[in-house]
């Protein structure tokens, strides 16, 4: 008989007792060495999976200060897109992880990696007036900020973006030590764009 699908559900008999090849199909017993060294296998694929994606794709960072609250708070764990910048260039108001720049001499604990907001590009003059930052003698709009807005504290010294660097700041400017004091560094030390906030689950959700 042929169901409304057309499978064939036409039942197979029962093997006649004594014919050939009738017995039930068994698994080969593995002794536990060859057991054991497909684990070790399976774990060894699933760490170099891991670290291939750590090393070239993605990777977690713990926030260690206040200096991007309140989009970022102490112990948010963000998720670096580190092949962004393969695919596309710096964007400003983009939220990226760094090495530490050389010259940057901020109070400890030094940290190997900075997060901040890239505020300037290649080839653009920064300055302030007041609490309002201006790139090229234009007031910069930035969504990014609380919408009463954000005491600037340290003001930005009259800076041209070397070709090829970035300038970036913290979104809590009274306690960001940035650009505005070490200035601007090579995009060659961004390690990639914060894409996800991923722990706390209260805050998980885009950076902003």
């Amino acid at each position: 008989m042929v169901d409304e699908l057309g499978a064939d559900r036409t039942e197979a008999s029962a093997p006649e007792e004594g014919v050939a090849g009738s017995a039930p199909l068994t698994e080969p017993k593995r002794s536990r060495r060859a057991r054991g060294l497909e684990w070790i296998v399976i774990i060894v694929v699933a760490t170099v999976v891991a670290l291939g994606v750590r090393a070239y794709v993605a990777q977690d960072f713990v926030v260690p200060s206040t200096s991007m609250w309140p989009t970022l708070q102490v112990g948010d764990r963000i998720l670096v897109n580190k092949l962004a910048y393969d695919l596309h260039g710096i964007h400003r108001g983009d939220i990226v992880v760094f090495r530490r720049p050389p010259n940057e001499h901020c109070p400890p604990p030094e940290v190997a990696y900075l997060v901040k907001r890239v505020i300037g590009l290649s080839g653009e003059t920064l300055s302030s007036r007041g609490n309002h930052v201006y790139v090229n003698g234009r007031l910069l709009h930035e969504p990014w900020l609380p919408s009463s807005g954000a005491d600037l504290g340290t003001p930005i010294p009259t800076t041209t973006v070397p070709k090829g660097d970035i300038f970036v700041m913290g979104d809590n400017r009274v306690f960001s030590c940035d650009s505005r004091i070490w200035g601007p560094f090579p995009q060659g030390y961004v390690v990639g764009h914060v894409v996800l906030r991923i722990w706390p689950p209260s805050r998980i959700g885009l950076p902003g």
